[in-house]
Protein backbone atom coordinates (compact mmCIF):
# COMPACT_ATOMS: atom_id res chain seq x y z
CA UNK A 1 0.00 0.00 0.00
CA UNK A 2 1.32 3.88 -1.30
CA UNK A 3 1.98 5.64 1.85
CA UNK A 4 0.57 9.42 1.89
CA UNK A 5 1.45 9.65 5.60
CA UNK A 6 4.80 10.37 7.53
CA UNK A 7 5.07 7.17 9.20
CA UNK A 8 7.29 5.61 12.21
CA UNK A 9 7.83 2.83 14.16
CA UNK A 10 4.20 2.67 16.07
CA UNK A 11 2.40 3.38 12.60
CA UNK A 12 4.73 0.76 10.60
CA UNK A 13 3.41 -2.03 12.88
CA UNK A 14 -0.10 -1.49 12.32
CA UNK A 15 -1.93 -3.95 10.43
CA UNK A 16 -2.33 -3.66 6.50
CA UNK A 17 -6.42 -3.51 7.33
CA UNK A 18 -6.18 -0.24 9.83
CA UNK A 19 -3.83 1.71 7.83
CA UNK A 20 -6.41 1.92 4.74
CA UNK A 21 -8.24 4.06 6.92
CA UNK A 22 -4.99 6.41 7.60
CA UNK A 23 -5.20 10.04 5.30
CA UNK A 24 -2.68 12.50 4.74
CA UNK A 25 -2.78 15.83 6.68
CA UNK A 26 -2.50 18.42 4.02
CA UNK A 27 -1.67 21.46 6.48
CA UNK A 28 -2.30 23.54 3.40
CA UNK A 29 -5.61 22.70 3.54
CA UNK A 30 -6.28 24.83 6.77
CA UNK A 31 -7.64 28.26 5.81
CA UNK A 32 -6.75 31.29 8.42
CA UNK A 33 -10.42 31.20 9.46
CA UNK A 34 -9.74 27.67 10.67
CA UNK A 35 -6.82 28.88 12.29
CA UNK A 36 -8.79 31.31 14.44
CA UNK A 37 -11.38 28.94 14.96
CA UNK A 38 -8.76 26.58 16.77
CA UNK A 39 -7.52 29.09 18.30
CA UNK A 40 -10.58 30.80 19.83
CA UNK A 41 -11.33 27.32 21.19
CA UNK A 42 -8.21 26.68 22.44
CA UNK A 43 -8.22 30.35 24.42
CA UNK A 44 -11.50 29.53 25.60
CA UNK A 45 -10.76 26.07 26.79
CA UNK A 46 -7.71 26.46 28.59
CA UNK A 47 -8.64 29.40 30.12
CA UNK A 48 -11.69 27.77 31.63
CA UNK A 49 -10.94 23.88 31.92
CA UNK A 50 -7.64 24.63 34.71
CA UNK A 51 -10.47 25.24 36.71
CA UNK A 52 -12.94 22.36 35.89
CA UNK A 53 -10.63 19.69 34.12
CA UNK A 54 -8.65 16.84 35.23
CA UNK A 55 -4.72 18.53 35.75
CA UNK A 56 -4.12 16.01 33.97
CA UNK A 57 -5.21 18.11 30.76
CA UNK A 58 -3.11 21.47 31.43
CA UNK A 59 0.30 18.86 31.75
CA UNK A 60 -1.10 17.00 29.17
CA UNK A 61 -1.08 19.91 26.60
CA UNK A 62 2.37 20.64 27.35
CA UNK A 63 3.57 16.85 26.95
CA UNK A 64 1.36 16.55 23.37
CA UNK A 65 3.33 19.32 22.05
CA UNK A 66 -0.24 21.11 21.45
CA UNK A 67 -0.19 24.76 20.68
CA UNK A 68 -2.73 27.27 21.71
CA UNK A 69 -2.28 29.32 18.72
CA UNK A 70 -2.02 27.08 15.82
CA UNK A 71 -3.77 23.43 14.50
CA UNK A 72 -1.07 20.89 15.48
CA UNK A 73 0.83 19.30 12.81
CA UNK A 74 -0.15 15.62 14.26
CA UNK A 75 2.89 13.96 12.16
CA UNK A 76 4.83 16.46 13.97
CA UNK A 77 3.07 15.66 17.08
CA UNK A 78 4.21 12.47 16.70
CA UNK A 79 7.60 12.83 17.41
CA UNK A 80 6.54 14.09 20.94
CA UNK A 81 3.91 11.18 21.34
CA UNK A 82 6.56 8.92 21.12
CA UNK A 83 8.01 9.82 24.22
CA UNK A 84 4.75 8.74 26.42
CA UNK A 85 4.47 5.67 23.76
CA UNK A 86 1.82 6.76 21.72
CA UNK A 87 1.54 7.70 17.97
CA UNK A 88 -1.22 9.83 15.77
CA UNK A 89 -2.71 8.83 12.39
CA UNK A 90 -5.31 11.10 10.23
CA UNK A 91 -8.46 9.64 9.24
CA UNK A 92 -11.31 10.68 7.45
CA UNK A 93 -14.43 11.49 9.77
CA UNK A 94 -16.23 8.62 11.70
CA UNK A 95 -14.38 5.23 11.27
CA UNK A 96 -16.03 2.06 11.79
CA UNK A 97 -16.31 1.45 15.95
CA UNK A 98 -14.01 -2.22 15.92
CA UNK A 99 -11.08 -0.10 13.27
CA UNK A 100 -11.25 2.63 15.91
CA UNK A 101 -10.38 0.45 19.14
CA UNK A 102 -7.87 -1.48 17.61
CA UNK A 103 -6.15 1.34 16.37
CA UNK A 104 -6.33 2.22 20.36
CA UNK A 105 -4.54 -1.45 21.06
CA UNK A 106 -1.76 -0.08 19.03
CA UNK A 107 -1.74 2.51 20.95
CA UNK A 108 -2.09 4.94 18.10
CA UNK A 109 -4.62 7.60 18.53
CA UNK A 110 -6.86 8.24 15.79
CA UNK A 111 -7.79 12.08 14.77
CA UNK A 112 -10.16 13.40 12.39
CA UNK A 113 -8.00 16.14 10.58
CA UNK A 114 -11.04 18.22 9.61
CA UNK A 115 -12.06 20.97 11.57
CA UNK A 116 -15.13 22.17 12.69
CA UNK A 117 -16.81 25.71 10.82
CA UNK A 118 -17.43 28.99 12.70
CA UNK A 119 -20.74 28.28 12.86
CA UNK A 120 -20.32 25.04 14.76
CA UNK A 121 -17.35 26.36 16.98
CA UNK A 122 -18.97 25.67 20.22
CA UNK A 123 -20.17 21.51 19.26
CA UNK A 124 -20.45 19.39 16.29
CA UNK A 125 -21.39 15.97 15.72
CA UNK A 126 -18.38 15.12 13.43
CA UNK A 127 -15.44 14.41 14.62
CA UNK A 128 -12.47 16.81 13.95
CA UNK A 129 -9.00 18.03 15.06
CA UNK A 130 -10.34 20.30 17.76
CA UNK A 131 -12.80 17.26 19.79
CA UNK A 132 -9.52 14.16 18.44
CA UNK A 133 -6.14 16.53 19.21
CA UNK A 134 -7.41 19.30 21.84
CA UNK A 135 -9.75 16.04 23.65
CA UNK A 136 -7.99 12.96 23.11
CA UNK A 137 -4.40 13.82 23.05
CA UNK A 138 -3.66 15.75 26.17
CA UNK A 139 -5.37 13.36 28.70
CA UNK A 140 -3.23 10.03 27.01
CA UNK A 141 -0.50 11.72 28.90
CA UNK A 142 -1.63 10.31 32.37
CA UNK A 143 0.15 6.58 32.12
CA UNK A 144 -2.61 4.89 33.99
CA UNK A 145 -5.11 7.04 31.74
CA UNK A 146 -3.49 5.73 28.42
CA UNK A 147 -3.60 2.07 29.69
CA UNK A 148 -6.65 2.04 30.36
CA UNK A 149 -7.40 3.61 26.62
CA UNK A 150 -5.08 0.84 25.10
CA UNK A 151 -6.55 -1.93 27.18
CA UNK A 152 -10.20 -0.57 26.26
CA UNK A 153 -8.79 -0.77 22.69
CA UNK A 154 -7.74 -4.18 23.21
CA UNK A 155 -11.11 -5.62 24.05
CA UNK A 156 -13.29 -3.34 22.55
CA UNK A 157 -12.23 -4.72 18.65
CA UNK A 158 -13.43 -8.04 20.00
CA UNK A 159 -16.42 -7.03 20.97
CA UNK A 160 -19.03 -9.02 18.29
CA UNK A 161 -21.31 -6.52 16.40
CA UNK A 162 -24.90 -7.33 15.89
CA UNK A 163 -25.50 -6.51 11.83
CA UNK A 164 -27.70 -3.61 12.61
CA UNK A 165 -24.54 -1.83 14.63
CA UNK A 166 -23.07 -1.21 10.95
CA UNK A 167 -25.88 0.20 10.08
CA UNK A 168 -26.43 2.40 12.43
CA UNK A 169 -22.47 3.37 12.32
CA UNK A 170 -22.91 4.61 8.90
CA UNK A 171 -26.21 6.49 9.75
CA UNK A 172 -24.10 8.44 12.53
CA UNK A 173 -21.33 9.05 10.26
CA UNK A 174 -23.64 10.88 7.99
CA UNK A 175 -25.84 12.46 9.67
CA UNK A 176 -22.52 13.97 11.35
CA UNK A 177 -21.86 14.82 7.72
CA UNK A 178 -24.41 16.32 6.45
CA UNK A 179 -24.82 18.41 9.70
CA UNK A 180 -21.10 19.61 9.48
CA UNK A 181 -21.31 20.78 5.83
CA UNK A 182 -22.44 24.11 5.12
CA UNK A 183 -25.87 24.86 3.12
CA UNK A 184 -27.21 21.31 3.67
CA UNK A 185 -31.04 21.28 2.92
CA UNK A 186 -32.95 20.72 6.25
CA UNK A 187 -34.91 18.21 4.85
CA UNK A 188 -31.90 16.49 4.30
CA UNK A 189 -30.70 16.98 7.86
CA UNK A 190 -34.39 15.87 9.22
CA UNK A 191 -33.98 12.60 6.75
CA UNK A 192 -30.36 11.75 8.83
CA UNK A 193 -31.94 12.73 11.82
CA UNK A 194 -34.61 10.40 11.03
CA UNK A 195 -32.72 7.42 10.28
CA UNK A 196 -30.53 7.53 13.00
CA UNK A 197 -33.68 7.84 15.49
CA UNK A 198 -34.98 4.48 13.91
CA UNK A 199 -32.40 2.51 14.19
CA UNK A 200 -31.39 3.29 17.70
CA UNK A 201 -34.96 2.73 18.63
CA UNK A 202 -35.19 -0.20 16.58
CA UNK A 203 -31.46 -2.09 17.97
CA UNK A 204 -32.86 -5.00 19.08
CA UNK A 205 -30.89 -6.62 22.19
CA UNK A 206 -28.30 -4.30 22.26
CA UNK A 207 -24.72 -6.25 21.11
CA UNK A 208 -21.61 -6.84 22.52
CA UNK A 209 -20.43 -3.75 20.51
CA UNK A 210 -23.19 -1.48 21.38
CA UNK A 211 -22.56 -1.56 24.89
CA UNK A 212 -18.81 -1.30 24.80
CA UNK A 213 -19.27 1.59 22.57
CA UNK A 214 -21.59 2.91 25.63
CA UNK A 215 -18.59 2.23 27.96
CA UNK A 216 -16.64 4.32 25.69
CA UNK A 217 -18.99 7.16 25.51
CA UNK A 218 -19.42 7.59 29.01
CA UNK A 219 -15.55 7.48 29.90
CA UNK A 220 -13.47 8.36 27.28
CA UNK A 221 -16.16 10.50 25.58
CA UNK A 222 -18.09 12.06 28.01
CA UNK A 223 -16.31 11.33 31.37
CA UNK A 224 -16.22 13.20 34.64
CA UNK A 225 -13.89 11.82 38.02
CA UNK A 226 -13.72 12.78 41.24
CA UNK A 227 -16.88 13.69 43.90
CA UNK A 228 -20.28 13.66 42.44
CA UNK A 229 -20.30 17.01 44.19
CA UNK A 230 -16.79 18.21 42.68
CA UNK A 231 -16.43 16.31 39.25
CA UNK A 232 -13.98 17.29 37.23
CA UNK A 233 -13.64 16.65 33.36
CA UNK A 234 -11.60 14.20 31.48
CA UNK A 235 -13.61 13.47 28.78
CA UNK A 236 -12.26 14.26 25.27
CA UNK A 237 -16.23 15.49 24.02
CA UNK A 238 -16.38 17.67 26.87
CA UNK A 239 -13.10 18.96 26.54
CA UNK A 240 -13.41 19.74 23.28
CA UNK A 241 -16.54 21.72 23.19
CA UNK A 242 -16.65 24.79 25.12
CA UNK A 243 -20.58 24.55 24.66
CA UNK A 244 -20.52 20.95 26.92
CA UNK A 245 -17.64 21.54 29.09
CA UNK A 246 -19.97 24.58 31.12
CA UNK A 247 -23.35 23.14 30.15
CA UNK A 248 -21.65 20.03 32.39
CA UNK A 249 -20.75 21.13 35.43
CA UNK A 250 -24.37 23.01 36.41
CA UNK A 251 -27.11 21.16 38.08
CA UNK A 252 -29.03 20.63 34.71
CA UNK A 253 -27.08 17.53 33.90
CA UNK A 254 -27.51 14.49 36.37
CA UNK A 255 -24.22 13.08 37.86
CA UNK A 256 -24.18 9.77 38.35
CA UNK A 257 -21.52 7.26 39.74
CA UNK A 258 -19.77 5.02 37.32
CA UNK A 259 -20.51 1.70 37.12
CA UNK A 260 -21.26 -1.09 34.78
CA UNK A 261 -24.54 -0.21 34.11
CA UNK A 262 -23.27 2.34 31.80
CA UNK A 263 -23.39 0.07 29.17
CA UNK A 264 -26.85 -0.03 29.10
CA UNK A 265 -27.33 3.62 28.92
CA UNK A 266 -27.64 4.25 25.42
CA UNK A 267 -26.44 8.03 24.34
CA UNK A 268 -27.55 10.38 21.66
CA UNK A 269 -24.57 11.63 19.39
CA UNK A 270 -26.47 14.86 18.38
CA UNK A 271 -27.66 16.53 21.61
CA UNK A 272 -26.50 17.80 24.62
CA UNK A 273 -25.62 14.66 27.49
CA UNK A 274 -28.95 14.51 29.76
CA UNK A 275 -26.55 12.61 32.38
CA UNK A 276 -23.22 11.99 33.01
CA UNK A 277 -21.14 9.33 34.67
CA UNK A 278 -18.37 10.39 38.01
CA UNK A 279 -15.54 8.11 38.11
CA UNK A 280 -13.71 8.53 41.79
CA UNK A 281 -10.30 7.66 39.63
CA UNK A 282 -9.04 6.44 36.86
CA UNK A 283 -8.44 2.82 38.59
CA UNK A 284 -12.04 2.25 38.71
CA UNK A 285 -12.30 2.87 34.93
CA UNK A 286 -10.38 -0.27 34.31
CA UNK A 287 -12.16 -2.28 36.92
CA UNK A 288 -15.66 -1.55 35.32
CA UNK A 289 -13.64 -2.79 31.87
CA UNK A 290 -12.65 -6.23 33.21
CA UNK A 291 -16.00 -6.70 34.75
CA UNK A 292 -17.77 -6.06 31.35
CA UNK A 293 -14.89 -8.46 29.42
CA UNK A 294 -15.58 -11.38 32.08
CA UNK A 295 -19.39 -11.53 30.79
CA UNK A 296 -18.29 -11.20 27.00
CA UNK A 297 -17.97 -14.12 24.58
CA UNK A 298 -14.27 -13.31 24.14
CA UNK A 299 -13.99 -15.08 27.75
CA UNK A 300 -17.34 -17.00 27.89
CA UNK A 301 -17.12 -19.19 24.78
CA UNK A 302 -20.48 -21.78 24.77
CA UNK A 303 -22.79 -21.58 23.10
CA UNK A 304 -24.16 -18.26 23.49
CA UNK A 305 -20.59 -16.48 21.93
CA UNK A 306 -21.50 -18.74 18.67
CA UNK A 307 -24.92 -17.51 18.40
CA UNK A 308 -23.79 -14.12 18.75
CA UNK A 309 -21.65 -14.84 15.94
CA UNK A 310 -24.18 -16.23 13.47
CA UNK A 311 -26.39 -13.05 14.49
CA UNK A 312 -23.09 -10.83 13.64
CA UNK A 313 -23.29 -11.90 9.90
CA UNK A 314 -19.69 -10.66 10.08
CA UNK A 315 -16.61 -12.35 10.10
CA UNK A 316 -15.37 -13.64 13.66
CA UNK A 317 -13.47 -16.41 15.72
CA UNK A 318 -13.88 -19.24 18.32
CA UNK A 319 -11.84 -20.88 19.94
CA UNK A 320 -11.24 -24.16 21.52
CA UNK A 321 -9.91 -25.47 24.96
CA UNK A 322 -6.38 -27.06 22.59
CA UNK A 323 -6.67 -23.44 21.70
CA UNK A 324 -6.89 -24.16 17.98
CA UNK A 325 -9.05 -20.62 16.66
CA UNK A 326 -11.84 -21.32 13.76
CA UNK A 327 -12.47 -17.87 11.55
CA UNK A 328 -15.24 -17.56 9.07
CA UNK A 329 -18.41 -16.52 8.42
CA UNK A 330 -20.14 -18.31 11.10
CA UNK A 331 -23.34 -19.62 9.65
CA UNK A 332 -24.52 -22.70 12.09
CA UNK A 333 -24.85 -24.49 15.01
CA UNK A 334 -26.08 -27.75 16.27
CA UNK A 335 -26.76 -27.67 20.24
CA UNK A 336 -28.00 -30.50 22.67
CA UNK A 337 -28.53 -29.85 26.19
CA UNK A 338 -27.52 -26.32 26.04
CA UNK A 339 -24.07 -27.39 24.65
CA UNK A 340 -22.65 -26.93 21.07
CA UNK A 341 -22.17 -29.80 19.52
CA UNK A 342 -21.68 -28.87 15.98
CA UNK A 343 -20.49 -25.86 14.30
CA UNK A 344 -20.00 -24.53 10.82
CA UNK A 345 -18.99 -21.31 8.66
CA UNK A 346 -19.49 -20.69 5.10
CA UNK A 347 -17.64 -19.49 2.65
CA UNK A 348 -13.85 -18.60 3.48
CA UNK A 349 -12.25 -19.98 6.80
CA UNK A 350 -8.82 -19.84 8.09
CA UNK A 351 -7.69 -22.05 11.10
CA UNK A 352 -5.17 -20.49 13.64
CA UNK A 353 -3.15 -21.46 16.75
CA UNK A 354 -2.25 -18.60 19.18
CA UNK A 355 -3.23 -15.80 16.62
CA UNK A 356 -1.18 -17.75 13.62
CA UNK A 357 -2.96 -19.05 10.73
CA UNK A 358 -1.60 -22.85 10.73
CA UNK A 359 0.15 -24.15 7.69
CA UNK A 360 -2.09 -25.20 5.09
CA UNK A 361 -5.35 -24.65 6.73
CA UNK A 362 -6.25 -20.89 5.48
CA UNK A 363 -8.92 -19.20 3.53
CA UNK A 364 -7.99 -20.87 -0.32
CA UNK A 365 -7.56 -24.61 1.49
CA UNK A 366 -10.69 -24.23 3.27
CA UNK A 367 -12.78 -21.69 0.73
CA UNK A 368 -15.99 -23.58 0.86
CA UNK A 369 -16.54 -23.63 4.17
CA UNK A 370 -15.84 -25.25 7.87
CA UNK A 371 -17.79 -28.10 9.83
CA UNK A 372 -16.55 -29.48 13.18
CA UNK A 373 -17.82 -31.77 16.16
CA UNK A 374 -17.11 -30.14 19.29
CA UNK A 375 -17.18 -32.03 22.78
CA UNK A 376 -16.86 -35.38 23.96
CA UNK A 377 -17.09 -38.83 22.86
CA UNK A 378 -20.44 -40.40 23.73
CA UNK A 379 -19.77 -42.52 26.93
CA UNK A 380 -16.15 -41.76 27.51
CA UNK A 381 -15.27 -39.52 29.93
CA UNK A 382 -11.93 -38.62 28.73
CA UNK A 383 -11.51 -35.88 25.94
CA UNK A 384 -9.23 -36.69 22.61
CA UNK A 385 -7.44 -33.57 23.59
CA UNK A 386 -6.81 -35.42 27.78
CA UNK A 387 -6.10 -38.81 25.83
CA UNK A 388 -2.30 -40.28 25.90
CA UNK A 389 -1.15 -42.10 22.96
CA UNK A 390 -1.96 -45.56 25.09
CA UNK A 391 -5.53 -43.62 25.04
CA UNK A 392 -5.86 -42.73 21.31
CA UNK A 393 -4.19 -46.15 20.09
CA UNK A 394 -6.49 -48.03 22.72
CA UNK A 395 -9.85 -45.88 20.91
CA UNK A 396 -8.01 -46.85 17.04
CA UNK A 397 -7.72 -42.82 16.85
CA UNK A 398 -4.43 -43.69 14.68
CA UNK A 399 -2.94 -43.02 11.33
CA UNK A 400 -4.44 -45.68 8.71
CA UNK A 401 -7.17 -46.42 11.05
CA UNK A 402 -10.63 -47.18 9.85
CA UNK A 403 -12.54 -45.57 12.65
CA UNK A 404 -16.12 -44.36 14.07
CA UNK A 405 -16.19 -41.47 16.64
CA UNK A 406 -19.55 -40.78 17.64
CA UNK A 407 -20.18 -37.89 19.87
CA UNK A 408 -22.50 -36.40 22.28
CA UNK A 409 -25.41 -34.95 20.36
CA UNK A 410 -25.49 -37.84 18.20
CA UNK A 411 -22.93 -36.39 15.77
CA UNK A 412 -21.03 -39.71 13.84
CA UNK A 413 -17.50 -39.37 12.22
CA UNK A 414 -16.89 -42.13 9.91
CA UNK A 415 -13.21 -42.33 8.66
CA UNK A 416 -9.97 -43.47 7.73
CA UNK A 417 -7.53 -41.52 9.93
CA UNK A 418 -4.42 -40.14 7.73
CA UNK A 419 -3.44 -37.75 10.09
CA UNK A 420 -3.01 -35.53 12.95
CA UNK A 421 -1.49 -32.06 14.36
CA UNK A 422 -0.78 -31.13 18.02
CA UNK A 423 -0.04 -28.29 20.03
CA UNK A 424 3.37 -27.35 21.32
CA UNK A 425 1.81 -29.43 24.80
CA UNK A 426 0.88 -32.40 22.87
CA UNK A 427 -2.84 -32.31 22.58
CA UNK A 428 -3.99 -33.23 19.08
CA UNK A 429 -5.77 -30.13 17.43
CA UNK A 430 -6.77 -31.71 14.31
CA UNK A 431 -7.38 -34.99 12.53
CA UNK A 432 -7.50 -35.41 9.34
CA UNK A 433 -9.47 -38.07 7.41
CA UNK A 434 -10.21 -39.74 4.04
CA UNK A 435 -13.66 -41.45 3.05
CA UNK A 436 -15.33 -39.74 5.81
CA UNK A 437 -18.93 -39.21 6.35
CA UNK A 438 -20.25 -37.14 8.89
CA UNK A 439 -23.79 -37.48 10.41
CA UNK A 440 -26.31 -35.88 12.71
CA UNK A 441 -29.45 -38.25 13.09
CA UNK A 442 -30.13 -38.19 9.48
CA UNK A 443 -28.56 -35.03 8.38
CA UNK A 444 -25.58 -35.58 6.39
CA UNK A 445 -22.79 -32.74 6.97
CA UNK A 446 -19.83 -34.24 4.97
CA UNK A 447 -19.46 -37.13 2.61
CA UNK A 448 -16.55 -38.79 1.29
CA UNK A 449 -17.06 -37.05 -2.20
CA UNK A 450 -15.93 -33.60 -0.95
CA UNK A 451 -12.62 -35.02 -0.43
CA UNK A 452 -10.69 -34.78 2.78
CA UNK A 453 -12.31 -34.02 6.10
CA UNK A 454 -10.43 -31.95 8.56
CA UNK A 455 -11.67 -32.20 12.11
CA UNK A 456 -11.40 -29.97 14.77
CA UNK A 457 -10.49 -31.32 18.32
CA UNK A 458 -11.77 -29.45 21.39
CA UNK A 459 -14.01 -30.44 24.23
CA UNK A 460 -15.53 -27.00 24.68
CA UNK A 461 -15.40 -23.23 23.09
CA UNK A 462 -13.66 -21.41 25.27
CA UNK A 463 -13.93 -18.04 23.41
CA UNK A 464 -15.69 -16.31 20.66
CA UNK A 465 -14.60 -12.86 18.83
CA UNK A 466 -15.11 -10.34 16.42
CA UNK A 467 -12.78 -10.37 14.05
CA UNK A 468 -9.75 -13.36 12.60
CA UNK A 469 -7.51 -15.05 14.73
CA UNK A 470 -4.59 -14.04 12.59
CA UNK A 471 -4.98 -10.60 10.61
CA UNK A 472 -2.95 -11.91 8.13
CA UNK A 473 -5.58 -14.67 6.91
CA UNK A 474 -8.34 -12.55 5.36
CA UNK A 475 -8.38 -9.47 2.74
CA UNK A 476 -9.85 -6.78 4.89
CA UNK A 477 -8.55 -3.98 2.79
CA UNK A 478 -12.46 -3.39 1.96
CA UNK A 479 -14.19 -1.91 4.93
CA UNK A 480 -13.73 2.13 3.85
CA UNK A 481 -17.11 3.47 4.99
CA UNK A 482 -19.31 4.34 1.68
CA UNK A 483 -20.13 8.35 2.68
CA UNK A 484 -17.12 10.90 2.53
CA UNK A 485 -16.86 14.28 4.67
CA UNK A 486 -17.96 17.52 2.80
CA UNK A 487 -15.53 19.89 1.83
CA UNK A 488 -15.87 24.06 2.64
CA UNK A 489 -17.54 25.86 -0.34
CA UNK A 490 -15.65 28.25 -1.78
CA UNK A 491 -16.80 31.77 -3.04
CA UNK A 492 -16.19 35.04 -3.77
CA UNK A 493 -17.10 36.47 -0.52
CA UNK A 494 -15.18 33.90 1.49
CA UNK A 495 -11.58 33.89 0.06
CA UNK A 496 -11.93 37.91 0.69
CA UNK A 497 -12.75 37.08 4.70
CA UNK A 498 -9.97 34.35 4.61
CA UNK A 499 -7.43 36.58 2.95
CA UNK A 500 -8.75 39.25 6.26
CA UNK A 501 -8.03 36.78 8.48
CA UNK A 502 -4.48 35.85 7.18
CA UNK A 503 -3.92 39.56 7.37
CA UNK A 504 -4.55 39.43 11.03
CA UNK A 505 -2.74 36.41 11.67
CA UNK A 506 -0.05 37.89 10.17
CA UNK A 507 -0.20 41.19 12.24
CA UNK A 508 -0.21 39.53 15.22
CA UNK A 509 2.90 37.42 14.13
CA UNK A 510 4.58 39.92 13.69
CA UNK A 511 5.12 39.37 9.56
CA UNK A 512 4.19 41.61 7.32
CA UNK A 513 0.37 42.78 6.00
CA UNK A 514 -0.64 44.27 2.92
CA UNK A 515 -3.44 45.57 5.33
CA UNK A 516 -3.46 47.48 8.67
CA UNK A 517 -5.64 46.76 11.51
CA UNK A 518 -7.99 49.61 11.16
CA UNK A 519 -8.30 48.87 7.06
CA UNK A 520 -8.69 45.76 7.94
CA UNK A 521 -11.66 46.47 10.69
CA UNK A 522 -13.14 48.86 7.88
CA UNK A 523 -13.12 45.72 5.44
CA UNK A 524 -14.70 43.29 7.76
CA UNK A 525 -17.61 45.53 9.18
CA UNK A 526 -18.63 46.54 6.09
CA UNK A 527 -18.32 43.48 3.60
CA UNK A 528 -18.95 40.84 6.10
CA UNK A 529 -20.95 42.70 8.77
CA UNK A 530 -22.37 38.51 10.48
CA UNK A 531 -18.49 37.95 10.84
CA UNK A 532 -17.56 38.20 14.69
CA UNK A 533 -14.58 36.04 14.87
CA UNK A 534 -11.94 38.58 13.22
CA UNK A 535 -13.54 41.46 14.94
CA UNK A 536 -13.35 39.34 18.55
CA UNK A 537 -9.22 39.01 17.62
CA UNK A 538 -8.60 42.82 16.29
CA UNK A 539 -10.19 43.75 19.26
CA UNK A 540 -7.56 41.85 21.14
CA UNK A 541 -4.60 43.41 19.16
CA UNK A 542 -5.80 46.89 19.13
CA UNK A 543 -6.09 46.50 22.79
CA UNK A 544 -2.17 45.45 22.49
CA UNK A 545 -1.43 48.58 21.08
CA UNK A 546 -3.23 50.56 22.99
CA UNK A 547 -5.76 51.78 20.33
CA UNK A 548 -8.50 52.66 22.59
CA UNK A 549 -10.32 54.52 19.56
CA UNK A 550 -10.05 50.74 17.39
CA UNK A 551 -11.30 49.25 20.57
CA UNK A 552 -14.14 51.13 21.16
CA UNK A 553 -15.09 51.05 17.29
CA UNK A 554 -14.72 47.19 17.23
CA UNK A 555 -16.67 47.20 20.63
CA UNK A 556 -19.40 48.63 19.53
CA UNK A 557 -19.73 46.79 15.77
CA UNK A 558 -19.77 43.90 18.21
CA UNK A 559 -22.39 44.94 20.16
CA UNK A 560 -24.94 45.32 16.60
CA UNK A 561 -23.74 42.15 15.77
CA UNK A 562 -24.49 40.29 19.38
CA UNK A 563 -28.18 42.00 18.23
CA UNK A 564 -28.37 40.91 15.36
CA UNK A 565 -27.34 37.55 15.76
CA UNK A 566 -28.09 36.57 19.57
CA UNK A 567 -27.50 33.00 19.51
CA UNK A 568 -23.58 33.82 19.12
CA UNK A 569 -23.50 37.08 21.63
CA UNK A 570 -22.35 34.34 24.47
CA UNK A 571 -19.07 33.43 22.07
CA UNK A 572 -18.49 37.13 21.34
CA UNK A 573 -18.55 38.12 25.01
CA UNK A 574 -16.52 35.28 25.93
CA UNK A 575 -14.36 35.92 23.63
CA UNK A 576 -13.81 39.67 24.49
CA UNK A 577 -13.58 38.68 28.34
CA UNK A 578 -10.35 36.55 27.68
CA UNK A 579 -9.27 40.03 26.67
CA UNK A 580 -9.98 42.48 28.38
CA UNK A 581 -9.43 39.89 31.85
CA UNK A 582 -5.75 39.01 30.61
CA UNK A 583 -5.33 42.56 29.94
CA UNK A 584 -6.62 43.93 33.35
CA UNK A 585 -4.62 40.97 35.14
Amino acid sequence: METHFESNPLIDRLPEHLKQFIKPQVYEDYTPINQAVWRYVMRKNVDYLSKVAHNSYSEGLQKTGLEIDNIPNMYGMNRILKEIGWAAVAVDGFIPPNAFMEFQAYNVLVIACDIRQLEHIEYTPAPDIIHEGAGHAPIIANPEYAEYLRRFGEIGCKAISSSRDYELYEAVRLLSIVKEAEDTPETEIKAAEDQVEFLQNNMGELSEMSKIRNLHWWTVEYGLIGSIEDPKIYGAGLLSSIGESAWCMTNNVKKIPYDISAADQSFDITKPQPQLYVTPDFAQLSQVLEEFANKMALRTGGLLGIKKLINSNALGTIELSTGLQISGFFSNVIEDEGKPVYVQTSGKTALSYREKELVGHGTEYHAEGFGSPIGKLKGINLAIEEMSPRDLRAYAIYEGEQVTLEFEGNIIVKGEIITGSRNLQGEILLIKFKNCTVTHNDQVLFQPEWGIYDMAVGKKVISAFSGPADVNSFDMINHVPSSQTIKQKKSVEREELEKLYASIRNIRENKPSKITLIEAFAAVSDGHPNDWLLSVEIAELAQKEGNSDLVNKVLNHLENVKTNRPKIAHLITNGLELIFEKANA
